[in-house]
């Protein structure tokens, strides 16, 4: 009987710890935020880095090329703005080509740049799930999805995103997305 009692308040104890020591539950993680979410963020992401490039860049390197056989600065940064446009008028169910290619003067091409973003923003601000998922009418006819149509710019505006780091770094400019973080 002795033996029996020792038995159990060992066991006892032993249980007690053995609960006292076991990790606490976590807590479940969170739902995954949804495709419009993700880019969302992608877009604010491109959108901050392509609105810093352009106020880094100084007026007179508006005409700024890496070489004689590319676009200046201010083109690409103009073609960055109309494309942005299509593609976002396109995913609002409309088909609007802006035509920026004429600007040279660097708030001329920075105020295309920002109305193009506004007009991005108006079609950000109400995706959800269901309306990245709907099908729209693409470019030359095709149908995609409305998520398909604004992951195609947000890509388009970081491959130009790119180029323009190169015309910055000539420049003696660092690139916003190379700046120092706080």
């Amino acid at each position: 009987m002795k033996y029996m009692a020792t038995t159990l308040l060992t066991l006892s104890l032993a249980t007690l710890l053995a609960a006292q020591a076991a990790p606490a539950p976590q807590a479940a993680p969170a739902p995954a935020a949804g495709v419009a979410a993700e880019i969302k963020t992608a877009y604010n992401g491109i959108k901050n880095n392509l609105t810093k490039m352009a106020d880094k860049m100084s007026e007179e390197n508006y005409s700024f090329k890496a070489t004689p056989e590319v676009r200046t600065f201010g083109a690409l940064m103009a073609h960055i703005a109309d494309a942005q446009s299509m593609y976002c008028s396109m995913a609002a169910g409309e088909m609007k080509r802006n035509d920026s290619s004429a600007l040279t003067k660097k708030a001329d091409i920075v105020a295309a740049l920002k109305a193009s973003f506004d007009a991005c923003d108006a079609v950000f601000d109400k995706l959800t799930d269901a309306t990245a998922a709907e099908g729209i009418r693409a470019g030359r006819g095709g149908q995609r999805t409305r998520l398909s149509v604004l992951w195609g710019m947000v890509a388009h505006s970081n491959e130009e995103y790119g180029y323009g780091s190169i015309y910055l770094r000539l420049k003696g400019v660092i690139p916003p997305s190379s700046e120092p973080r706080n």
